[in-house]
């Protein structure tokens, strides 16, 4: 046993777990916890934000873009509060992200006596909006609630967690004993017998379709061996980009998905919660056949299926190819039509302009390992069905909470996490000025992001929506922005204005040649950006 304060045994439990990287904003409640990190500076870097919601989102980020933990902390009430849109996103995500924070003193808990930062129950607050939630009430009891922590965060479906200690036992000493890391949960077992059911209705199938999510990030060589023995196009969420190359034959997007949609007699799917099919697309197929494969037992009481699938995703699918090739082997291509499907696909969709454009340019000049962190804007919509992905983890969303302003701050830790890989972040007017003050944090920490802002001067949205369906009544969505090259050279970024394609080819390939972050403003004419949302909710 070692004697140590309360802060120094949360940050001993967290290099226990391998983190090396906190992003943080210190203040009162935590600066015991701050003191520590000081004292372990060889070990664990901190980053430091000019916002609270900064530093949840680079954690966000760098978790999204790795699948390990990102760790961040904040102090208590306001502090914390401000990171919620960050530790929503990462549930919705199924992302493990750490939220440490600290508390009012102990003797205070509970008293309502207006203590600095104090909520009315705090922990009962996030335990609203993350997958488990503690306190750690004595510096003992540390190592093993950091533990917990971890083994909650990676135990079946990934989610974040929050961990508090209060600002006295933070400086508290006391007699710590470290703990071993305790792994997550083996994930169960799949049915042997759905398995069977479903490879038979699998096979006797004439038109199946898989879609994945992001619970199948870590199955793409199963996702795909599968699919090249049924002969299946394989649709992704926006989570589950990548996972199947857009290069590849088989792989789809959901619009050209949506093309084959009226022919699908068995939809497989694989770690995901099927929004397209069972959301956004207007109608099923007669006869429609659903099996799913899942590893949280109450998704399959969510949406019912024919067949479920309880199971870690590669798991179940290297069963599920096992038992299918089993019972037919490899079937005939069905590649013509699924080719087909995909070129019909990329044809209409070039006329979602000028948006298609810019997303052509990017993906030209991004290498094909580099990260795209897409946005809430009309440049963003389009990049769900309009930019290629080649690799899993490489295209970034915020999935379905649409949390406006995440992009740039998250494209930050996705940085931080892939140093030698190139970040691409767009973002519109609206959503970037939500997170604008970061630009002195990747300019303080030399974090070579990309950013392009696509300059509408308005929440396109909004205006689009008021104008359509409330007779032009317009309110809240024309902005008035900064001059965004002034403002990030005044940051110390490198700023470029681009106002067409070829312009934003020739400031992209500058930008990337600099060491440290870049801001290229893209002016649009809202009148000439076309609705992306045709192929969103298709008709």
């Amino acid at each position: 046993m070692t004697r140590m304060s309360g802060g120094s045994a949360i940050v001993q439990s967290l290099l226990t777990h391998g983190v090396d990287r906190v992003f943080g904003l210190p203040g009162a409640q935590i600066y015991g916890l701050f003191d520590a990190l000081y004292q372990a500076s060889d070990k664990i870097n901190v980053i430091g934000a000019r916002h609270e919601q900064g530093t949840a989102y680079m954690a966000l980020g760098y978790a999204i873009s790795t699948g390990r933990v990102g760790t961040y902390t904040v102090v208590p009430g306001p502090g914390v509060l401000n990171t919620t849109a960050a530790l929503c996103t990462a549930y919705g995500s199924h992302t493990p992200v750490l939220c440490i924070t600290g508390q009012i003193p102990s003797g205070y808990l509970g008293k309502g006596r207006g203590h600095l930062h104090e909520l009315p129950d705090q922990l009962a607050t996030m335990r609203t909006l993350t997958k488990w939630a503690a306190r750690i009430e004595h510096p003992a009891d540390a190592p093993r609630l950091v533990a917990e922590a971890f083994r909650q965060m990676n135990s079946g479906r990934p989610g974040p967690v929050e961990l508090e200690m209060c600002w006295d036992t933070m400086e508290m000493e006391a007699e710590v004993d470290m703990t071993e890391p305790v792994r997550a949960e083996a994930p169960i077992p799949p049915d042997s017998e759905q398995i069977e059911r479903a490879a038979k209705m699998l096979t006797r199938a004439k038109k199946p379709m898989i879609v994945v999510g992001s619970g199948a990030l870590e199955a793409g060589e199963e996702v795909l061996e599968l699919a090249e023995t049924l002969q299946a196009p394989v649709v992704p969420s926006r989570s589950g980009r990548g996972i199947v190359s857009d290069e590849h034959d088989l792989g789809l997007t959901f619009v050209a998905g949506y093309n084959l949609w009226h022919d699908t007699d068995v939809l497989l799917g694989i770690g995901t919660r099927l929004e397209a099919p069972y959301m956004r697309w207007p109608y099923r197929p007669k006869g429609l056949k659903l099996i799913r494969i899942d590893i949280d037992p109450v998704e399959m009481v969510r949406l019912r299926s024919d067949v479920e699938i309880v199971g870690d995703s590669g798991v179940a699918t290297r069963e599920l190819i096992e038992a299918v090739q089993k019972l037919c082997g490899v079937r005939s291509s069905c590649r013509e039509e699924i080719l087909e499907a995909k070129a019909r696909a990329a044809r209409d969709i070039q006329r979602i302009q000028p948006q298609m454009s810019y997303l052509e340019v990017i993906r030209k000049i991004l290498p094909r390992d580099g990260f795209f962190v897409e946005e809430v804007s009309q440049v963003g919509f389009t990049s769900w069905f309009g930019f290629p992905v080649y690799k899993p983890r490489t295209y970034v969303t915020c999935g379905y909470q649409g949390t406006l302003g995440f992009g740039f701050p998250t494209a930050l830790g996705v940085k931080v996490a892939n140093p030698d890989k190139t970040v691409v972040s767009i973002t519109g007017d609206g959503g970037f000025m939500f997170g604008v003050q970061e630009l002195a944090t990747a300019v303080q920490y030399n974090i070579g992001v990309v950013t392009i802002v696509f300059n509408n001067n308005g929440y396109g949205n909004v205006r689009r929506d008021q104008t359509q369906r409330f007779g032009g009544h317009l309110i809240g969505c024309d902005l008035v922005n900064p001059d965004f090259v002034r403002l990030g050279e005044s940051f110390g970024a490198a700023g470029y204005r681009a106002k067409t394609p070829n312009e934003l080819k020739d400031a992209l390939e500058k930008a990337l040649g600099n060491n440290g972050p870049s801001l290229i403003e893209v002016p649009i004419e809202r009148a000439s950006e076309a609705s992306p949302w045709e192929f969103i909710y298709p008709k």
